[in-house]
C-alpha cells in the first residue's frame, strides 16, 4: 500500500483537511494524483499495463447558473482511461464542481466543454463528460447485477487485509462464469472512511473456490486504498492466482460528497458490456 506519509503529492491534496467551499468557478481546485504511485505496489509497468479498462464517475450534484442567473441542475457522467497518467483525487474534484455553483454559464454545452476540458488537463488524456438533464438520467434504471451472488456462502472470516494465497483454485476444466458480491468494502487512504461497493468478477480459467473468492473481497474491509486501486491490485491478485485466459473486474461504488466511482478492469476490453447502476447508488 502506497504510505501517505512518504508521499508528498498527497500530503498536499485537500484530503483529511479543513477547506472552504469556492463561490466561483475555479479549474486550479482539482488535484490530480499519478496513479504510478501505486501501480508500483503491485510491480505494473506503466508503459506495459497488464490490462485495459476505464474509470466512469456519476456526479449527482452539479449546479450552475444561466446567464439570467436561474439554477441549473445535471447528472454527469466522467470516463477516465485508465491508461491516464493521472487520477483526480475525489475530495478536490467535490470542490471542483461546487465552485460551479453560483457561477454564470450560457448554456448546457459551454458546461459540458469547460469540464472536459478542465478534466482532461489535470488527468493528461481525453477525458468524456456527458451531461444529463435531471428527467433525462431516469433512462438509466437500477440494474441487477450478473451473474450469480457468492454472499450468502457460509464461511468463517479472520482476515481483513489482502494478501496472497487467499484465492484458491480448483481441479477441474476451464469454466466461464460471472460472480459477484456486494460485501466488498475499503477505506480511503488518507481519511480512513469506508468505501462501499459491489463488485463483478467474470474470468475464463480454471474454477475458483468460491468460498475463498469472497473471503479475499472481504479481506478489503480494513484495507486502505483508493477505488481505482483497490480494483487494480484485485484484478493482479486474481491474473496471478488464476492464470485466467480472460478476467474482467468491475465494482460499483456507493456515492460520496455526491460522486461515485467504477472502475473497469478488463484483459479483453476497454469498456464493459454491462450498463450497470446498482440499487445501492
Amino acid at each position: 500500500m502506497t504510505d501517505y506519509n512518504n508521499a508528498p503529492e498527497l500530503k498536499a491534496s485537500v484530503l483529511g483537511k479543513t477547506t472552504e467551499y469556492a463561490s466561483q468557478y475555479d479549474a486550479s481546485l482539482l488535484f490530480p494524483i499519478a496513479r504510478k504511485l501505486n501501480r508500483d505496489q503491485i510491480a505494473v509497468d506503466e508503459q506495459n499495463l497488464p490490462f485495459k479498462g476505464e474509470d466512469t464517475w456519476t456526479g449527482y450534484e452539479l449546479s450552475w447558473l444561466n446567464s439570467k442567473g436561474k439554477p441549473q441542475v445535471a447528472v454527469a457522467t466522467f470516463v477516465f482511461p485508465c491508461q491516464s497518467s493521472h487520477i483526480i483525487e475525489s475530495k478536490s474534484f467535490k470542490l471542483y464542481l461546487n465552485s460551479f455553483n453560483q457561477t454564470k454559464f450560457a448554456s448546457f454545452d459551454e458546461v459540458q466543454t469547460i469540464l472536459t476540458n478542465d478534466l482532461s488537463k489535470a488527468a493528461q488524456t481525453d477525458v468524456e463528460v456527458t451531461l444529463f438533464k435531471a428527467e433525462d438520467y431516469a433512462c438509466i434504471p437500477f440494474t441487477a447485477m450478473p451473474g450469480e451472488c457468492i454472499d450468502e456462502l457460509d464461511i468463517e472470516v479472520d482476515t481483513y487485509s489482502p494478501q496472497e494465497g487467499l484465492v484458491v483454485v480448483k481441479d477441474g476444466n476451464e469454466v466461464t462464469e460471472t460472480l459477484h458480491s456486494h460485501l466488498l468494502k475499503s477505506n480511503c487512504l488518507i481519511t480512513s472512511q469506508p468505501d462501499w461497493a459491489s463488485i463483478v468478477i467474470s474470468y475464463t480459467g480454471k474454477p475458483v473456490c468460491k468460498e475463498s473468492l469472497l473471503k479475499y473481497l472481504i479481506s478489503f474491509r480494513d484495507h486502505n486504498e483508493f477505488h481505482e486501486q483497490c480494483v487494480e491490485r484485485i484484478y493482479c491478485d486474481l491474473m496471478r492466482e488464476l492464470k485466467p485466459s480472460k478476467l474482467e473486474v468491475y465494482a460499483r461504488y456507493t456515492r460520496r460528497g455526491g460522486l461515485d466511482i467504477n472502475p473497469y478492469r478488463s484483459s479483453e476490453s476497454d469498456k464493459t458490456a454491462y450498463n450497470i447502476r446498482t440499487n445501492r447508488q
